[in-house]
């Protein structure tokens, strides 16, 4: 059974930072590429930043130069960090894990950002 965990979201001022992980189970996690999305309410859900099974990391332009995402295949765990967070930001994150047609997802965390 594959399990995707995220953790690490919460209530932070504007300008504050937050770590996201997320800890993978039922996958061998160093195949997949990872990614974390969010969707805040009222909206679709969009990509925030993804990592490829090499490490090669990705991110829209919202998060470019503020979130880094890392991942540690010894952990079975992918990070978001995020820093200089804005209202914007508040949403629901969720980790991904995808290798050809097989995509699988976490619940999500709640972000949320106070001006």
């Amino acid at each position: 059974q594959v399990q995707l965990v995220e953790s690490g979201g919460g209530l932070v001022q504007a300008g504050g930072s937050l770590r996201l992980s997320c800890a993978a189970s039922g996958i061998i996690f160093s195949m997949y590429a990872l990614g974390w999305y969010r969707q805040a309410p009222g909206k679709q859900r969009e990509l925030v930043a993804t990592i490829t099974s090499g490490g090669s990391a990705s991110y829209a332009n919202s998060a470019k130069g503020r979130f880094t995402i890392s991942r540690d295949n010894a952990k079975n765990t992918v990070y978001l960090q995020m820093n200089s967070l804005k209202p914007e930001d508040t949403a629901v994150y969720y980790c991904n894990a995808n290798k050809w047609t097989y995509d699988y997802w976490g619940q999500g965390t709640q972000v949320t950002v106070s001006s």
